[in-house]
Formats: C-alpha cells, sequence, structure tokens
C-alpha cells in the first residue's frame, strides 16, 4: 500500500477534525453552526485555490527565484538562528499581506472570498482565494527573499504559519489561557477578525504572534457585550464558488467602468473597500466613525 504523503495527511487531519467538530454541534456540546451548502461552498474554494496555485506553481517559484539573485545576504537553512528570525518575520510579511488585503481594494478582491460565510467553523479556514498569486499577494515576502532567506525556507514557514491558523476557525473554544491570549492568535482574536460589527471591522490582521496588532494599533478584544457577526458589510447570497470567487472582481471592475476621471479609477480600483468618490462609501474607517459618532464606541 502507497504511504500517504505529508500534504495528503494534512488534508485528511483537516476534514477528521472538521467532522468531529460537527459531532460536538450537534451533541451541543460546544458552540458553532454548520450547513450543508455553506461547507461545500468552502470546500469548492480550497478545491479551486489548490488547482489556482498549482497552475501557477512554477510562475511562482521562478518569480521567487529571480528575486532571491539580488540578496544582501546568504541566509543558511541549518542554522537555527534563521529559523528563528523567518518564523518572526515571515509572521510580519503575513501581517501587512493581510491588512493590505483589506485595505487596498484590488487584494481585497482576491481576499475578500475568505470573509464570506456568515457561519465561522473550520470548514471557514479552507475557504481560500482563486486569484491571490495572480495579483501579487507574495509582494511582502519578496523583502525575506532580499535579505537572503531561500525560497524553499520561505514556502515551507508560510506553511507552517497557515497551518497554525486553521484551529483558531471556531467558536468552539472560547478564551485561551490570558498569557496565551496576549502573545498569539487565538479563536478569539480571530472571531474579531471575520467579524462585521464596527468594533471589530478590520481588525487584528495577525497570523501566529499578536504583537504586531498591538504594536500598529489594529488590535481589538473580542467583548462579551457585543458578540460577532460573520460575514460582509454587504453579504452575498450564494453559495456558488464561482460567484463567491469573483463577485468583487466584478463589482470592481463595474466601478472603474463608470469611473469619470483617473482619481476615480484609481480610487475604485486601489482605494479602501467601499469608496466613493464623495468620500461617504461604506470603508471600514467611515462605518467605525458614524459607530463612534453614535456613541456606540464607549
Amino acid at each position: 500500500m502507497k504511504a500517504l504523503t505529508t500534504a495528503q495527511v494534512l488534508v485528511l487531519a483537516r476534514f477528521a477534525l472538521m467532522l468531529l467538530e460537527m459531532a460536538l454541534i450537534r451533541a451541543h456540546l460546544v458552540r458553532g453552526r454548520y450547513t450543508l451548502k455553506d461547507t461545500l461552498a468552502s470546500i469548492g474554494m480550497r478545491a479551486g485555490n489548490y488547482a489556482t496555485n498549482v497552475a501557477l506553481a512554477g510562475a511562482t517559484v521562478a518569480v521567487f527565484a529571480w528575486i532571491y539573485q539580488f540578496r544582501l545576504f546568504d541566509v543558511s537553512m541549518s542554522s537555527p538562528y534563521a529559523w528563528a528570525a523567518i518564523v518572526v518575520l515571515d509572521d510580519l510579511a503575513y501581517y501587512w499581506f493581510h491588512r493590505i488585503s483589506h485595505e487596498c481594494r484590488f487584494w481585497w478582491a482576491a481576499h475578500v472570498n475568505h470573509h464570506s460565510s456568515q457561519e465561522y467553523n473550520l470548514s471557514t479556514a479552507i475557504r481560500q482565494p482563486w486569484t491571490g498569486v495572480l495579483v501579487g499577494t507574495w509582494a511582502p515576502w519578496f523583502v525575506l527573499l532580499l535579505i537572503g532567506f531561500p525560497p524553499e525556507m520561505i514556502f515551507l514557514q508560510s506553511g507552517l504559519n497557515l497551518l497554525y491558523q486553521f484551529w483558531i476557525h471556531t467558536e468552539a473554544i472560547r478564551r485561551m489561557p490570558a498569557w496565551f491570549e496576549y502573545l498569539f492568535n487565538t479563536p478569539s482574536h480571530h472571531r474579531v477578525h471575520h467579524a462585521s460589527n464596527p468594533r471589530y471591522v478590520d481588525r487584528n490582521y495577525a497570523g501566529v504572534f499578536m504583537v504586531w496588532d498591538r504594536m500598529f494599533g489594529t488590535f481589538v478584544a473580542e467583548r462579551d457585550d457585543d458578540p460577532p457577526r460573520y460575514g460582509l458589510i454587504n453579504n452575498i447570497s450564494t453559495y456558488n464558488p464561482i460567484r463567491i470567487a469573483f463577485h468583487e472582481w466584478a463589482a470592481m471592475f463595474r466601478d472603474v467602468g463608470r469611473a469619470r476621471s483617473l482619481r476615480e479609477i484609481a480610487g475604485y480600483a486601489f482605494g479602501s473597500p467601499g469608496w466613493r468618490p464623495d468620500g461617504a462609501g461604506p470603508t471600514a474607517a467611515n462605518i467605525r466613525a458614524a459607530w463612534a459618532r453614535d456613541g456606540a464606541g464607549s
């Protein structure tokens, strides 16, 4: 019998944990909600994500190899200090990729599908984009190449970072110990990130370490008196993976098509999601400002 690859083992482990979470929710032993159509949509998104990543793998590796030739130093993969450094620097790169993906519509169009579910469970973790590689979301990691970290080292650590993030997509775990909540990303912190409440919108971008959100002013703690409402500011009513993957691209091109100036083209394509020429669009900043003016920001 042929042995399973590491990738196959990880896929099976993810599905086993999803089934376990479903069973515990059905038995009313933990919090959470699953619906079949939503779960199948997430699985479809993961299948498309895998297919596009495989199709573009050669181009991705070629770009990384080309940039790596301009490195300043030669970082050895055998050095434990190098691994300690890349664990931290990879997570910093992830923070900025993630933040830009929420604050720039061009990258948001690729990332939005991950936030499109109005449920929050382990299947949400596998609802992944189809167009991220095409629009250059690897760019924050190019700095690591220029420092001198080998491409294979970056790919491996990025995979480990994403592997960590699987378990935080759940309502089953209420809070971790206080020291862990302070240092690391947790289900509580990531529930905030997936929420559309004004208090929570566009917060908690970290992959593993919460230090980045605390350092750059994007951290918000989950509050029991303001439970997260999952999904988008304007939710989409579809379980079709193709529509989930491309709905924001279609909306962006429609907006660009009716733009009346270069400024409006730039705003619709690269401004904050929700940008409008009059400055009154439903951007995250405007939503928070209106919420604060209404006296709810206490």
